[in-house]
């Protein structure tokens, strides 16, 4: 969503680009400013883990100042993504608006921009994944309601405790997977489609059974979420020389912004084939703006380190909650004996609380974060198609730009 630095910022250009004559000292300007907002976007995400730490340690004084979502919860991812929205729509005023298009057949940028309308291609393929990622997290919210519902029950019997495991381990068997062989399902969810929306009629017997149903543009077998990241950031150089403070400088920031987006998405969203996902992003450190960006690829690579030797769901928080959570309830049912002690089931209701509030939050969520996953798609797809208007304005038919 637009802020008001970001609503600001765009009038700014606006004013500017319909003025007759604007000098160099005012785009350099409008570059600095660009870049300045990119910090102060990713610094607030970056500060978010350790900013969460501090408040858990002083309870008191959190409850007199704002408290940032968790680090790769599902509200930090929907922060994520608001800040490339916002970033995005600076960009493209930093580019296009008001700019006599020939600039766009000059080098660098006869390179440059077909690189970028490259990477929004395979930008979209990324969050296709994602959104079939999501709608995978859903089912196991759902079956972690199942448990819930079971072990709230008083007295608690052999009965519920049956129920409640069968539907944890459904779950935690579909987390820890390998991602080359399940394309990023577990269980029965052998279907590999992976899109926006859902189309065609209904196949009630494909969702009794426990799987999806096919969506719109299906995703091959062979298909790696981390191999398109390596693709996506593959020639992405930063500008030297005189194109440092000219208009490769924000098409480059820009690009940046938008791999290590998809990067993030991936590793705390499942996805298909991930494996070495922590090794395909470099971010210089040197620059001003791309500092909080390389800190939270250090934090989020880290992380992933840690889990991926041992099979890796995501790293969403809401998901290692879960998966925590639901394990130590499966080792409880294995040794299940009714009656259950009481000093056993104070224990019991503490783990069956966490667990619901897991739930909870998904609930809430994890749709909204779907359809916002939705309107980003949306928007690069109309964004990218703004770019190649100019493109073809200018007649440059020898750029080989990518349709």
């Amino acid at each position: 969503m637009p802020t008001a630095d970001n609503q600001g910022f765009l009038n700014l250009i606006s004013i500017r680009r319909n003025q007759v004559g604007m000098d160099n000292d005012q785009e350099l300007e409008d570059l600095e400013l660009f870049q300045k907002h990119v910090a102060i976007r990713f610094s607030d995400l970056l500060s978010s883990s350790s900013t969460t730490t501090a408040a858990a340690e002083s309870p008191t004084s959190a409850q007199d100042a704002y408290v940032p979502p968790p680090f790769l919860s599902i509200s930090w991812l929907r922060n994520l993504l608001d800040n490339f929205l916002c970033c995005e729509a600076e960009f493209k005023a930093v580019l296009v608006s008001g700019r006599d298009p020939s600039q766009f057949s000059k080098p660098p940028l006869d390179r440059l921009i077909p690189d970028l309308l490259d990477r929004a291609v395979k930008a979209l393929d990324v969050f296709n994944a994602v959104t079939h990622g999501v709608e995978l997290v859903i089912q196991w919210q759902k079956l972690a309601d199942i448990a819930v519902t079971a072990l709230n029950q008083t007295p608690l019997g052999e009965g519920q405790v049956r129920r409640a495991r069968k539907a944890l381990t459904t779950v935690l068997t579909s987390m820890v997977f390998d991602d080359k062989e399940s394309g990023g399902g577990g269980g029965k969810t052998t279907e590999r489609s992976w899109s926006l929306g859902r189309r065609g009629g209904a196949n009630n017997k494909a969702r009794q059974g426990g799987q999806f149903r096919p969506l719109s543009c299906p995703v091959a077998k062979s298909w790696s979420a981390a191999k398109q990241i390596q693709a996506m950031s593959g020639n992405l150089v930063a500008p030297r020389g005189a194109d440092a403070s000219g208009l490769a400088m924000p098409i480059y920031i820009m690009s940046t912004i938008l791999v290590f987006s998809m990067w993030a998405l991936v590793a705390a969203i499942p996805c298909q084939e991930r494996n070495g996902l922590s090794t395909h992003l470099s971010i210089p450190k040197q620059l001003g703006w791309a500092q909080p960006i390389s800190g939270l690829v250090e934090k989020i690579g880290d992380d992933w380190k840690k889990k991926e030797k041992k099979g890796n769901a995501g790293l969403m928080e809401e998901v290692q909650r879960m998966e925590k959570v639901a394990q130590s309830l499966v080792d409880f049912s294995d040794s299940f004996v009714f009656p259950l002690e009481e000093e056993k089931a104070a224990e019991v209701a503490v783990q069956v609380a966490e667990l619901k509030d897991v739930c909870e939050k998904m609930e809430e969520g994890l749709r909204p974060l779907q359809h916002q996953v939705r309107e980003v798609f949306h928007k690069m797809v109309r964004s990218r198609g703004e770019v190649l208007d100019i493109v073809e304005q200018i007649g440059k038919s020898s750029i080989p730009v990518p349709y």
